[in-house]
Formats: C-alpha cells, sequence, structure tokens
C-alpha cells in the first residue's frame, strides 16, 4: 500500500495517478497538472479533436478533458503509459475495424505514450461521435 504525501489516500500502486483536493476546471488546467513530457501530446490530441468537431464545448466532465454537444461526445485522459480516448462503446464499435492494433474495451481506446498519435483516425472517431451523439 502507498499514501500520497500531499493528500494522504491510500493506493495499492505506489505513486498512483489521481487528483489530491479539487479537480481541473479546464482543459489546458488539466494538461498543464501531467508530466512535461506527456503535455505536448495532449495539446495536440485536444487540437486535433477541437479541429474536427469545431462547434463543440471544451470542458471538465468526471475529472477528464470533455468536448460536449449536448453530451459528452468524447474523452481524453492521461495514464503512465496511455492515453485513453473515450469515444463511447458504439463508436469504439464502428470503428473496431481500423483499431485492431490498439487495446479497446467497452468504450475505451488505449493510445500507447511511445507510439505516434493516429490523428486522422481520432478526428475521423470525433466527427462520428459528433454527427452520432448529438442529434440524441
Amino acid at each position: 500500500m502507498w499514501s500520497c504525501p500531499k493528500c494522504g489516500r491510500t493506493f495499492r500502486s505506489v505513486n498512483q495517478s489521481h487528483y489530491c483536493g479539487e479537480a481541473p476546471r479546464t482543459i489546458e488546467e488539466y494538461i498543464s497538472e501531467q508530466p512535461e513530457e506527456i503535455q505536448p501530446i495532449l495539446r495536440t490530441l485536444r487540437e486535433t479533436i477541437h479541429a474536427a468537431i469545431p462547434g463543440a464545448k471544451e470542458k471538465i466532465s468526471w475529472s477528464m478533458p470533455t468536448f460536449w454537444n449536448r453530451c459528452n461526445l468524447i474523452q481524453f485522459a492521461a495514464f503512465r503509459s496511455h492515453i485513453g480516448l473515450y469515444p463511447g462503446p458504439e463508436a469504439v464499435q464502428a470503428f473496431a475495424h481500423r483499431l485492431t492494433v490498439y487495446q479497446t474495451s467497452k468504450g475505451a481506446i488505449r493510445l500507447p505514450i511511445d507510439r505516434p498519435l493516429p490523428l486522422d483516425l481520432i478526428a475521423e472517431i470525433a466527427r462520428w461521435c459528433d454527427a452520432a451523439y448529438s442529434e440524441k
């Protein structure tokens, strides 16, 4: 067991990633709280999604960067070895044939940090989410 020296919370993993205190209020605040080497990757991801769905509002939901238009369209989060992209289960299913090189689960895609982001695919998924989810 490991206890965070800042907030005192106890975790199974040493140096478990978590938020001490308040969650970030903006996507830029979220990115700036991440390790320095991951920040450019997250900024590129944010710019890619924003360019694909410029009408979506940026916010923090469930402590994650979120693009929203009447509902959460797509979210992302940084982890030690990957970036989680959360377009929802319908999107993961719709793009399954193009996601075979990535680890996926219901509604989530793991993008390894040590490989280039598939920016064109991410933009396509974001546009698909906007078209599919904003109309609901």
